[in-house]
């Protein structure tokens, strides 16, 4: 059976930690559809295409991954792209209980779709795309929890921002 896997979620930014998760999941899977959420509500630093082209550069050297980008429920989206799984992060206790919700939610919508927790290596389980963005908005060091790319980007963006704000 080749399964396709899919790796929800905003990406705001891409951090080591989720790069970690997708290696793993490819590792497991025949493909892995990485899907850039748009989350208008959670109003995103980075442009939806920003964010898709960031994943897109970061995720390049494994070749079973593929990015797209997608505005509609995670059921439609994983029934549209012939997905059998849905692979979700787990760095703590705290979320698990949101994730289970999500996952027990996800089964009664689409109850052919089933829901993969993985966790992160140890050296990556603390890091979170809020944390990388509070430390960017602040002017630190946030290099190793992303890659370089990410890291450009994101210290352009929060720099036009400053900037905008002056």
């Amino acid at each position: 059976m080749h399964t396709i896997a899919v790796y929800p979620g905003t990406f705001d930014p891409i951090t080591n930690g989720h790069s970690d998760l997708v290696g793993r999941a490819a590792k497991l899977f025949a493909k892995v559809i990485v899907a850039v959420a748009a989350s208008p509500k959670k109003r995103p630093v980075l442009a939806h295409e920003v964010r898709i082209e960031l994943v897109k550069k970061v995720l390049a050297h494994l070749p079973n991954v593929e990015v797209v980008g997608f505005d509609n429920l995670l059921t439609e989206f994983t029934r549209s792209v012939n997905g059998h799984v849905v692979v979700r992060g787990l760095r703590a206790v705290s979320d698990f209980e949101y994730e289970f919700q999500l996952a027990n939610m996800n089964r009664v919508i689409a109850p052919d779709v089933e829901s993969l927790f993985l966790t992160p290596s140890e050296k990556h389980s603390y890091i979170s795309s809020t944390l990388v963005r509070e430390i960017a908005s602040l002017n630190g060091n946030f290099s190793m929890f992303v890659h370089p790319e990410v890291e450009q980007t994101l210290k352009a963006r929060y720099a036009q921002l400053q900037a905008q704000s002056s």
